[in-house]
């Protein structure tokens, strides 16, 4: 099989054309071949009829001599009582006894056609030598075939340019993605691209930006993780350094105590730092959506969620839970709504209270809620906590500031809608989700 485009345009078209002239010559040549035998036909009538008032009935003429006779084309006059009063050549040797019209016999080892026809008082008949007829006939054939002939050549070089004129755009494109350097991902150009090429060098610069998109967030993941990296390290260090220092029982036990919780703040950290690009990956991937019960997702997040909060003593509870069930990512919602309840138990003062809510939409979608009541952010505050490693002033302790960034990539990830305001019943902080259907 071919594997180039142009070469099969090329060998289909080539192809149409040799079988196009090719069925064109023989039916061309045909034709003529009809056409000229019916005009031979005509001319043969012609000269029968002229001859019909040509000879009185009993004349007796003599043919031409042996030098000047012709075989090829012969004339003879016979009276209606079976005797010959003209040919034009000596024996001759066609049948006495003519079949009126048109017919054909075989005369001095030949075939001739032959036209008889009758008089008042004499039959006239014509004949011709069909080898001669046929290779005039021939000859006529083929000068009409002959400018068929000519323009298939022709065609096909017309076709031939018009086909490397039609692909020089797909050769223009190959040759800049095949200058670029490996870390260009700028569009490719699309000007004077036909109709069925231009879609996809669209969908072509569409994946660069994709790809542009995903190197771009993966060098600001790692650059994010090497700086908030650097600070829980130094202070490990410093802790380990506390600890060898340490004189007495009791401040070794508070420099392990220190320890303890820069280790857990440094894998609290490095878990959302991979719970983060794990999202992003999938975002980028286009992973395809199943179908998601999110009442009894809400349902299993908040079970889960349940110990740490009795710990503390706060009333965690699903104060409504609408029935729903719509196209979307389990995990990653479930990794959603672990993030908003732990955010709102981390700032819910002990013996405070924190409502999770599923809300069906009228249009098909739905809401999933989060509030709590704790101190609340500042609004100049609730667009900044969903930047990655920001902490509001006066955050608790510990915290890695990934929590509402991994929300917010989520959310997009879904094509939902996220609000950070007060909660009306609470009076701290409620986050909205807004699913589409």
């Amino acid at each position: 099989m071919l594997k180039s485009l142009r070469a099969r345009l090329l060998a289909f078209l080539l192809a149409a054309i040799v079988l196009a002239g090719g069925v064109q010559a023989v039916v061309t040549y045909r034709t003529a071949l009809k056409e000229a035998d019916a005009i031979f036909d005509y001319h043969m009538q012609q000269m029968a009829l002229s001859l019909r008032a040509g000879l009185p009935p009993s004349a007796t003429v003599q043919g031409l001599g042996d030098g000047e006779q012709n075989f090829e084309f012969i004339v003879q006059v016979w009276s209606l009582d079976g005797r010959r009063i003209f040919e034009s050549a000596e024996d001759a040797l066609l049948p006495q006894l003519a079949v009126l019209g048109f017919t054909e016999v075989q005369a001095r080892g030949t075939q001739y056609r032959v036209f008889s026809m009758q008089t008042r008082g004499q039959v006239i008949q014509v004949a011709q030598d069909l080898a001669p007829r046929r290779r005039m006939a021939g000859a006529l054939a083929w000068r009409t075939v002959a400018p068929v002939a000519l323009m298939a050549p022709l065609l096909m070089l017309v076709v031939g340019g018009v086909v490397g004129s039609a692909l020089r755009p797909v050769a223009r494109v190959r040759a800049q993605v095949a200058a670029r350097q490996p870390d260009d991902l700028s569009p490719v150009s699309g000007e004077g691209l036909p109709e069925e090429v231009a879609p996809l060098v669209e969908e072509l610069n569409l994946l660069f930006a994709r790809v542009r998109s995903a190197f771009e967030a993966q060098q600001h993941f790692v650059a994010d993780a090497a700086h908030e990296l650097r600070s829980p390290l130094a202070a490990l260090k410093l802790q380990v350094q506390g600890l060898r220092r340490a004189g007495d029982e009791a401040a070794r036990e508070q420099a392990v105590q220190r320890l303890n919780a820069g280790i857990d703040r440094a894998t609290r950290l490095v878990e959302q730092l991979l719970v983060l690009a794990r999202q992003e990956a999938q975002a980028t991937g286009g992973a395809a959506p199943a179908a998601v019960d999110l009442q009894a997702l809400v349902r299993e997040a908040v079970e889960e969620a349940l110990p740490g909060a009795r710990a503390r003593r706060i009333d965690l509870g699903v104060a409504q839970a609408d029935a729903r069930v719509l196209p979307a990512h389990a995990e990653a919602l479930r990794m959603l709504l672990r993030n908003l309840i732990d955010n709102a138990l981390k700032y819910t003062p002990e013996g405070g209270q924190v409502d999770v809510s599923l809300q069906a939409l009228p249009d098909g979608g739905a809401r999933l809620a989060v509030q709590d009541s704790g101190p609340g952010l500042p609004p100049a505050e609730r667009e900044r906590v969903l930047d990655r490693f920001y902490r509001a002033p006066g955050s608790t302790p510990g915290g890695s500031g990934l929590g509402l960034a991994i929300v917010r990539a989520v959310a997009q990830w879904h094509g939902a809608s996220l609000q950070l305001d007060e909660a009306p019943a609470l009076g701290g902080l409620r986050v909205r989700v807004d699913l589409p259907g």
